[in-house]
């Protein structure tokens, strides 16, 4: 393990949106999953505003075929502005040009559907031999101090990679990556374990731990060289879980459990929840929508 000293500085963030949302069909038919709507925000957004309050400087978005919807919501939008403005709606008119001053906004195409770690590696170019973030566009979490915050600091600390993981119900390791861990670490109020391994989806008899992966990663450059040793997997895709288990082996790697919670949008039932909670938080008709949902007959 590394022993604290200055640190370059983790400024940029690698969001992949290349998949095809086929748990969202036929919603996802034309629309890219990262663009639909949770409350009055498209998913993708949460994870750009996310890294904005984690002191991202610099955003690479990985899209492919179709997505073209994800460029042009970060875009600048002169007629809708000046539509607005003259229609004397200026605070909506100020809430569009806020969209696109977020960030730097970067992108790059993955022409083939060939995994989440292929994904990360066609942002290579564009993030140099710097550390940065990786964060799925399908999750989205809440807390005061933000995830991808949590773990730039212990790369700070470390000089380590580290993965956001949150403990799952055994019955439920299948549906995650799962970590194999040296005990807990307690460091700086955190919760830290040393990665051993990591497995991807495996049954609840053969998961290691309940530790699940859950979409937010900050990575040494050196990520990049085991992805390009770590050869396809099932379907021909290039796991990013792959190649974190060489990261972990040659380097070190974190799981940090980190505060706040998760929701897995890029499922149905947690795209629901985060809905609901979400809009149950809405300062402008969260204590109305409350209201309704105690007047249903459940």
């Amino acid at each position: 393990m590394t022993q604290s000293k200055q640190r370059s500085p983790v400024r940029k963030a690698v969001l992949p949106a290349a998949g095809l949302g086929t748990r969202f069909l036929p919603a996802t038919k034309v629309q890219p999953k990262e663009m639909l709507p949770v409350v009055d925000k498209p998913l993708i957004q949460y994870v750009v505003e996310e890294c904005v309050a984690s002191g991202i400087e610099n955003v690479v978005i990985v899209t492919g075929r179709g997505k073209n919807a994800i460029e042009d919501h970060f875009d600048v939008s002169p007629e809708l502005e000046a539509f607005l403005d003259r229609k004397g709606r200026s605070d909506q008119a100020e809430l569009v040009r806020q969209i696109s001053n977020l960030v730097r906004f970067s992108y790059t195409r993955q022409k083939e559907p060939l995994g989440l770690g292929h994904a990360v590696l066609e942002a290579r170019d564009m993030v140099n031999n710097e550390p940065f973030a990786v964060l799925l566009g399908d999750v989205i979490t809440t807390s005061a101090n933000p995830a991808t915050r949590q773990l730039i600091d212990v790369y700070e600390e470390t000089g380590e990679g580290a993965i956001a993981v949150s403990p799952v119900p055994r019955e439920q390791t299948s549906l995650y990556g799962i970590v194999s861990t040296d005990p807990l670490v307690e460091r700086n109020g955190r919760k830290l374990y040393w990665i051993r391994d990591l497995v991807e989806k495996p049954s609840p008899e053969e998961a290691p731990s309940t530790l699940a992966i859950v979409g937010r990663y900050v990575l040494p450059p050196e990520i990049f060289d085991c992805l390009e040793r770590t050869p396809p997997g099932r379907g021909g895709e290039i796991q990013l879980t792959d190649g974190l288990r060489r990261l972990a082996k040659e380097r070190g790697l974190w799981a940090c459990v980190c505060e706040g919670k998760y929701y897995d949008a890029g499922d149905k039932l947690g795209f629901l929840q985060a809905t609901v909670e979400l809009a149950l938080e809405n300062a402008e008709f969260g204590n109305a929508f409350r209201a309704w949902l105690r007047e249903l007959k459940l």
